[in-house]
C-alpha cells in the first residue's frame, strides 16, 4: 500500500528495532480486542500518521511521547496483503451487489484499502464498519476516512453493539481462516432482515490457485461451489440470489429470510 504517511521498511527481526510515533485523529474509531498487555490512548484533535525508524542499538522500543498512542512491534510485523490489492472493473460490479443506500448500515471483512475507497466513492451509506487483521491497513484507511469505524478483528466475533448489518462484503472470502459454516452461523444474527452478504473473489478462481501458492499465509481457504453454499446459506436462514463463479470473476449474493 502507498501512502505519504507511511515509510518504506524491511524487516529483519531480531537485529531490527523500531521507533514509533503516533498521532492520532479527531475522535478515531479504532477498536483493538486483541491488544490485552498494553492499553492504547489516543490523543485527539491531530493527524493519525505513523512513523516507523530503524535504530543499530539493541535497546527496547521506545515512545518518545508520553501521550502518544502506542501498540506492540509485534502487531506491527504483519503478513504481505497485496494479494488483496485490485483496481480492476469487477470492484463495481461487487459494490453493486450490495445495494447500497444511505440508509444502510455496512460491514467489510478483509478488504482491501482501494476497495474501500471505491466503496466510499461511488455509495451512500449510514455506517461502515471495516474489519481486518492488519493495524496497517486500517490505519492507513482511518487516516483517510473521519466517519468509519475500523476493528482489529475477525467477522466471526464482531460485537453486537454494531449490528444489525444491512450489507455485509466478505470482500476476500478465502482470506478467513474459517469454515463457511462458521462464518454465516456468525452472520446470521447480525444481519437485518431482506440483508446482503457478498462473497467475492474479484480474479476469480484461476488466479486464487496461483495466490495460494504465492501468499501461502494470507490465502488460506477456497471459494464454495454453488451446492454448498446453497446448503450452508439455507442452515442459516439465507437464500443464494445470486451466483457466478467464472475464470476471472466470483460472486455470490446470500439474502437473509425476513421470517
Amino acid at each position: 500500500m502507498n501512502s505519504s504517511s507511511l515509510a518504506s521498511f524491511t524487516l529483519t527481526p531480531p537485529q531490527c528495532n523500531f521507533r514509533l510515533s503516533f498521532q492520532t485523529k479527531p475522535k478515531p474509531n479504532f477498536h483493538y480486542p486483541r491488544l490485552t498487555s498494553t492499553s492504547i490512548s489516543l490523543k485527539p484533535k491531530s493527524n493519525f500518521t505513523i512513523f516507523l525508524q530503524s535504530t543499530d542499538s539493541n535497546s527496547p522500543v521506545s515512545f518518545p511521547d508520553e501521550n502518544a498512542s502506542y501498540v506492540p512491534v509485534e502487531e506491527i510485523i504483519d503478513k504481505d496483503w497485496s494479494v488483496l490489492e485490485y483496481t480492476g472493473p469487477n470492484i463495481d460490479r461487487i459494490i453493486s451487489a450490495g445495494k447500497l443506500d444511505e440508509n444502510s448500515r455496512v460491514l467489510i471483512s478483509t478488504g482491501s484499502e482501494e476497495f474501500v475507497d471505491c466503496l466510499v466513492g461511488s455509495s451512500k451509506f449510514k455506517s461502515l464498519l471495516v474489519l481486518h487483521d492488519s493495524l496497517l491497513i486500517l490505519a492507513l484507511i482511518i487516516e483517510k476516512y473521519d466517519n468509519i469505524k475500523c476493528w482489529q478483528g475477525e467477522v466471526t466475533i464482531v460485537p453486537h453493539k454494531w449490528a444489525p448489518f444491512d450489507a455485509v462484503f466478505l470482500y476476500f472470502l478465502p482470506a478467513l481462516p474459517f469454515k463457511l459454516e462458521d462464518v454465516l452461523g456468525s452472520l446470521a444474527p447480525k444481519s437485518s432482515p431482506g440483508g446482503r452478504v457478498i462473497i467475492s473473489h474479484p480474479q476469480g478462481r484461476e488466479i486464487l490457485k496461483q495466490q495460494r501458492q504465492q501468499y501461502p499465509e494470507v490465502v488460506v481457504s477456497d471459494l464454495p461451489d454453488k451446492t454448498t453454499l446453497q446448503s450452508v446459506a439455507a442452515a442459516y436462514s439465507f437464500d443464494v440470489a445470486e451466483f457466478m463463479d467464472e475464470p476471472d470473476f466470483y460472486l455470490a449474493v446470500l439474502i437473509r429470510s425476513r421470517t
